[in-house]
């Protein structure tokens, strides 16, 4: 069993919870958040995001690294749920890393920079 495997199946249950495929608000977290609308889950990505910052600072202190992972998780979680939301999945996010695989960053990013610029034109 691979990562990716178990994200295919994580991003697989989110798609069944969805509204639309009869995911009960009332029974599904998933669900919940997706008949809020994006800004709940958008919120929710924010806060996760700023707790793993938090849990990653709090290592160089003594704190649990299992912190980070769990915040981590949590973050990627809602993450896949904005991913759902707008149509796409982990293999769209795995196939642009892989894209970039053997890119410098900073070649990466001038490469985005000069793509936007040609596209504003």
């Amino acid at each position: 069993m691979t990562s990716t495997d178990s994200l295919d199946r994580l991003a697989a249950v989110i798609e069944s919870r969805k509204p639309a495929h009869g995911g009960d608000p009332e029974k599904s977290y998933v669900a919940r958040l997706l008949h809020k609308g994006p800004d709940a889950f958008l919120k929710k990505i924010g806060e996760e995001a700023t707790e793993s910052v938090m849990a990653a600072k709090d290592i160089d202190y003594g704190g649990d690294p299992q912190k980070l992972v769990n915040e981590v998780a949590d973050l990627w979680f809602h993450c896949m749920v904005a991913l759902a939301h707008y149509g796409k999945s982990p293999a769209d996010v795995v196939a642009e890393l892989a894209r970039r695989e053997g890119l410098s960053g900073l070649e990466e990013k001038a490469l985005r920079k000069a793509q936007a610029r040609e596209a504003g034109e």
